[in-house]
């Protein structure tokens, strides 16, 4: 089961950067022969001082947490990527990068401290089990879940298990005066990663992926062969908000679009043990046509692998905001005890030279900050705050100017639309009134709704002044005052928004995010410069 998300994109994804950039294969490490004589006084000091704390500290402790909070530590004196992962936590950790897993599926929301069934996924035992949109989950397994203050992440653990595996729930059903009892059978439910691929026009394709998990690129050359076979012959790649994760998932996906043998990344590390270079090696699937990769602060790693190499070589144009600068590579080492050690071991490179790693030198704290110093410095809204250092200029194939020093810089830059934001759109959005005001609209108008095709749909429905108006009165009821200058400001956005989740719930994702681009600044300029993508990489200029 899976949270349904809001337009705008969730920090809790750009969080994932910090621990994305993973290497597969076996543990290749072994005893330091660099240092051994100061490896072994380290490790001799630490267990010392560790006993001593455990057997002598004039309160009980506990030395295993001790011991992940001195590690932790440790690690940050390093860089902000080398993360350590304490076993309890693994597990978690790990399936942000897993293609499946175990549950109910259904995606949900929590409105007023109840959990409410946004949409069961299709095919899923939630759906064959007979749970609908809009129902309100009050018990799990005979607990009440509802009015308890769960979070998301605690309803998510609640409603996952191992297949086979039985659940019962109570539900609350509109139209029906007692609470149903639904048991659902957990089974395997696919953790997409590609989120969305359609045909915008009979010849544009649109495709989106969330991250590089261990299914992406069989989830992406299905997506892209249905595209083709539809027509396709240029498409728009939506990276945006993607943190990153394999690298030879992404790496895989380049070479779709990159045709003979060209370098797609390479790593360099201590000595030549971690030194590394990808090249395109297959027949890919769309190596010549338009081809437009979006991107911003949000994209990182494995994302900007992909942007970069693509830039490189001239193979497409990159349209939005500076990407995040996450270029450094770790391996991920499995500890006795079911822990995790995520430690650096290389960075990444594009093919032009260009390191993608953004500096770290201020700490950790001024790395955590950078993303907002950008916001603050006008990195988001005009292009020529950004400066770049001669020493950083770098060429690509057709000898177009291109940057380093941190995140991949777009070939068109897109400033981020704040116009319809407001502190009353913000305070809709945290009592999550938006996504409950469609849901109940979809419920009250289910058979009109699914009587239209979607293209109907599109062309003819509006959010009237009235259902805004309707909206203020609900958040009225809700806390939120009313503030008439915030709601006019916010309006086009709030239209877009309710259209869009009115939409997921009648035509699943394909119509909701058809919604969002139809009016999404980015998406319309990625779009525009697709026309010009061919002469524009061909003359070499930028």
């Amino acid at each position: 089961m899976r949270n349904n998300r809001a337009q705008v994109r969730q920090p809790l994804l750009l969080a994932f950067a910090l621990a994305c950039g993973v290497l597969l294969g076996a543990n290749p490490f072994r005893p330091s022969d660099q240092n051994p004589d100061g490896t072994a006084r380290g490790y001799l000091k630490f267990k010392e001082i560790l006993s001593y704390v455990d057997r002598d500290y004039v309160d009980t402790v506990d030395a295993e947490a001790l011991s992940d909070y001195a590690i932790s530590r440790m690690l940050e004196r390093l860089d902000p990527h080398s993360t350590f992962i304490p076993a309890k936590q693994q597990q978690q950790a790990s399936a942000f990068l897993q293609s499946d897993f175990d549950g109910v599926g259904v995606e949900f929301n929590l409105f007023h401290d109840t959990v409410t069934v946004v949409a069961p996924l299709s095919g899923g035992p939630g759906e064959l089990a007979g749970l609908q949109p809009g129902d309100q989950i009050l018990r799990l397994n005979g607990e009440r879940v509802s009015g308890v203050q769960l979070t998301v992440e605690q309803m998510s653990a609640k409603m996952r298990g191992p297949r086979g595996s039985s659940v019962q729930f109570a539900v609350r059903r509109r139209g029906q005066n007692k609470p149903l009892n639904v048991a659902v059978t957990r089974n395997r439910i696919p953790n997409n990663s590609v989120d969305v691929a359609y045909m915008v026009d009979n010849q544009t394709g649109y495709l989106k992926i969330s991250r590089f998990a261990t299914g992406t690129y069989d989830e992406f050359k299905s997506a892209l062969g249905d595209l083709r076979r539809q027509g396709m012959s240029r498409l728009v790649l939506d990276l945006r908000g993607n943190p990153g994760g394999y690298l030879d998932r992404a790496t895989r996906i380049a070479d779709e679009f990159i045709g003979g043998t060209r370098k797609i990344v390479y790593t360099d590390g201590k000595g030549d043990q971690y030194d590394t270079q990808t090249f395109s090696r297959v027949a890919g699937e769309f190596e010549e046509g338009p081809l437009v990769v979006m991107v911003d602060e949000g994209s990182a790693s494995a994302s900007e692998v992909i942007a970069g190499a693509l830039q490189d070589h001239d193979r497409a144009l990159v349209v939005g905001r500076r990407t995040f600068g996450k270029g450094l590579v770790q391996q991920p080492i499995t500890l006795n005890d079911g822990s995790e050690l995520r430690l650096t071991i290389a960075r990444y490179y594009t093919p032009s030279g260009r390191c993608i790693q953004k500096s770290y030198k201020g700490g950790r704290e001024a790395y955590e900050h950078e993303l907002s110093n950008r916001q603050r410095h006008g990195e988001f809204f005009h292009a020529d705050s950004i400066h770049f250092a001669d020493s950083l200029r770098f060429r690509t194939d057709h000898g177009r100017t291109v940057y380093g020093g941190g995140g991949i810089m777009p070939d068109l830059f897109v400033a981020r639309d704040t116009s319809a934001y407001s502190a009353y759109f913000t305070r809709l959005q945290s009592h999550n009134l938006v996504r409950e005001f469609a849901l109940k609209f979809y419920q009250e108008h289910k058979a009109e709704l699914e009587g239209l095709r979607f293209e109907q749909f599109n062309a003819t429905f509006r959010i009237s002044d009235a259902q805004l108006q309707a909206l203020s009165a609900r958040a009225v009821n809700d806390g939120v005052k009313l503030d008439a200058a915030g709601m006019r400001r916010a309006a086009p956005l709030l239209r877009t928004q309710l259209k869009a989740y009115i939409a997921r719930s009648t035509y699943g994702k394909a119509g909701y995010y058809t919604v969002l681009n139809d009016q999404d600044r980015e998406m319309q300029q990625a779009l525009q410069a697709l026309s010009n993508t061919s002469s524009l990489l061909a003359l070499g200029q930028k």
